[in-house]
């Protein structure tokens, strides 16, 4: 059966479908309607969306037009084939060189990427006019008997024909208003966030949050100025984070600009063991500029820029089109449909523009704002922690702390790295850099655990008394109610494990030492550790519970060495990664309190890959 019988009709029936839904005004000549595309509609039966479906129409007919030109061109050169009797083009002739099919399907993917450039910088019409270009030159290959071509150029029809959608899409996403300014609208919404800055609970925030701004702000003003973007949008982060650089929400957004980690990696901000960027303000400045440009790109209007700067765009997107019509005349028809947090969001941003342009009425007029930042930057290449620069300086720690907000563990991570200290700091640091030790950050202790059927991520929480939250964050996952039996996940353990080791000094008999306690310690514990008992202890530091804090120190008298339990007779095994002693005896059937007594361990012990334990 020829594939056009089928073709035709199933396109003709589809422009009939979109013709019935679609009404020119013939009086209006079609060169008034491209030349009219910047001006809204008067009424909501004659609007854009309309014009640009009809276009879309149109252009899709001539897509399938011509597929269908294809599919005959195809099955006529089948036939030739077939038919060895008739005269023909011979396949030595008709072949074309592989090379020159895979040259013409790269450039059509260069044409895709180019349109999606001029997507980004709102030319529209280059972007259609380049995936047009793309597809005319698809159309001119052949991909006959060579399945991995075949399956390139249907790859990148569908890409095509994906972008065109998306381009006619936003076309239809219009908004009225300044596109300039952002509009200080007053009304109830924005009164009610008014009154709670200014007489309610939130005044105390707001005042601190203004002092603060006065350590950022300048840079931030100028960054907003080179970009060309309103300055009102300096005090964004005042409602976002209350201009703390380390400020972590419940959905895991951080810093002044509070980015969560896909967003914050899309535009440029780095996070690895040392540093996470997304607290340095320079850095996260530049980010939300960029961000709140192509948002800026998408709306049009400022308001809505801000939901979606709240709540990503992907939401705003989708009530936008969930309306009867497919624009937006006003933010405030969306107010009841967003989010409760983000549908105070714009008020809040709202009501501090018109408190900050009134600091006489609400008196802050009488706050001060604290002085920027002042430093300058020294190439450093060494992992030294923040503490021993700030005593190779003369300088209290919290001083590098605030400048250097990024360092996650308050570690130079070295290779290049440029650090902020005080002015008139370099020279000094640089003359006594080999005299600072170096530093390395502490590193999670994890164990693993292998997935069981009917196994839960909570059962397992809960039974290595940590949480979900932790889990899924230590194993990347997104979705909690999602695990595969038989998988081995990494489980934190409370407590950081580190890459050096404590040496502990071997106390004489009847010599009283002092043991600071650690984090992870517990009296069992320091008990094994001492060769005593944890009555000894609480008795000996007067302790009425076994609760200890970090840091606590504690007096104790060491036992008597305990000699080793026998082994003879007893197998040796070879610690694998991942093992643990909980796991060790399970697998050889002996009791947990049995495996730790051969090997001289208690509970809380770590052992190495590579290690040779004792086994039953």
């Amino acid at each position: 059966m020829k594939l056009r019988y089928l073709l035709y009709p199933a396109l003709l029936m589809y422009l009939l479908i979109g013709c019935s839904h679609v009404s020119v005004d013939p009086t209006k000549s079609e060169d008034s309607n491209l030349t009219d595309q910047t001006t809204l509609p008067s009424s909501r039966e004659d609007t854009l969306g309309k014009m640009h479906h009809n276009t879309y129409l149109m252009r899709m007919a001539d897509i399938a037009e011509t597929d269908a030109r294809e599919i005959d061109a195809a099955a006529a050169n089948e036939k030739g084939a077939a038919n060895s009797d008739s005269p023909g083009i011979g396949p030595e002739d008709a072949a074309v060189p592989t090379q020159k099919v895979q040259t013409d399907l790269d450039d059509a993917l260069d044409l895709c990427q180019l349109s999606q450039d001029y997507w980004q910088q709102g030319e529209l019409e280059n972007a259609v006019d380049a995936l047009d270009r793309a597809y005319a030159l698809i159309l001119s290959v052949d991909t006959s008997d060579q399945p991995k071509l075949i399956q390139q150029k249907e790859d990148l029809r569908f890409m095509i024909s994906k972008r065109i959608l998306e381009i006619y899409a936003s076309r239809n996403i219009v908004l009225n208003g300044n596109h300039k300014a952002i509009p200080i609208t007053i009304n109830r919404h924005v009164q009610a966030e008014i009154d709670l800055f200014t007489k309610g609970r939130e005044r105390g925030f707001f005042v601190d949050s203004y002092k603060r701004s006065g350590r950022y702000r300048n840079e931030i003003v100028r960054a907003l100025r080179e970009a060309g973007l309103p300055q009102e949008l300096s005090w964004l982060p005042l409602i976002e984070s209350g201009f703390k650089v380390n400020a972590l929400s419940r959905s895991r957004a951080l810093g002044m600009w509070q980015f969560i980690p896909s967003t914050g990696y899309k535009f440029g901000l780095s996070r690895d063991k040392f540093i996470d960027q997304r607290m340095d303000p320079e850095k996260s400045t530049r980010a939300a500029i960029d961000y709140l440009k192509e948002l800026h790109r998408l709306f049009g209007d400022w308001s809505t820029v801000l939901a979606a700067y709240n709540c990503g765009e992907g939401r705003v997107l989708r009530l936008i089109r969930g309306q009867n019509i497919n624009y937006l005349d006003n933010f405030w028809d969306l107010y009841q449909r967003l989010p409760r947090e983000t549908a105070r969001y714009v008020p809040r941003f709202l009501a501090t523009l018109h408190i900050l342009n009134n600091p006489e009425t609400y008196g802050l007029d009488r706050v001060s704002p604290d002085p920027p930042l002042d430093y300058e930057m020294v190439i450093i290449n060494k992992q030294v922690h923040l503490k021993n620069v700030a005593k190779s300086l003369g300088l209290d720690a919290n001083v590098l702390k605030e400048l250097n907000p990024e360092l996650r563990y308050q570690i130079v991570p070295g290779e290049n790295y440029a650090l902020k200290i005080p002015p008139g700091k370099s020279q000094m640091l640089l003359a006594r850099i080999d005299q600072i030790p170096v530093s390395h950050p502490p590193q999670r202790a994890f164990i693993y655990h292998r997935v069981r059927h009917g196994e839960s991520l909570s059962v397992i929480a809960r039974k290595y008394r940590t949480s979900v939250g932790k889990i899924m964050r230590a194993n990347n996952m997104r979705k909690s109610n999602y695990i595969v039996a038989g998988k081995r996940i990494k489980i934190p353990q409370r407590g950081y494990m580190t890459q050096t080791s404590q040496i502990i000094r071997k106390p004489k008999n009847g010599e009283a030492l002092a043991h600071r306690v650690r984090k992870g310690d517990s009296l069992y514990i320091i008990a094994k550790l001492y060769g005593t008992t944890t009555k000894k202890i609480q008795d000996l530091n007067n302790l009425k519970t076994t609760i200890l804090h970090k840091g606590q120190v504690l007096t104790i008298f060491p036992g008597k060495n305990i000699p080793p339990p026998a082994v003879d007779g007893l197998t040796t095994y070879e610690v694998r990664a991942g093992d643990s002693p909980f796991q060790i005896a399970k697998r050889h059937k002996m009791p947990l309190d049995r495996f730790l007594s051969l090997n001289q361990l208690y509970p809380g012990s770590k052992i190495f890959p590579g290690q040779r334990v004792y086994i039953e």
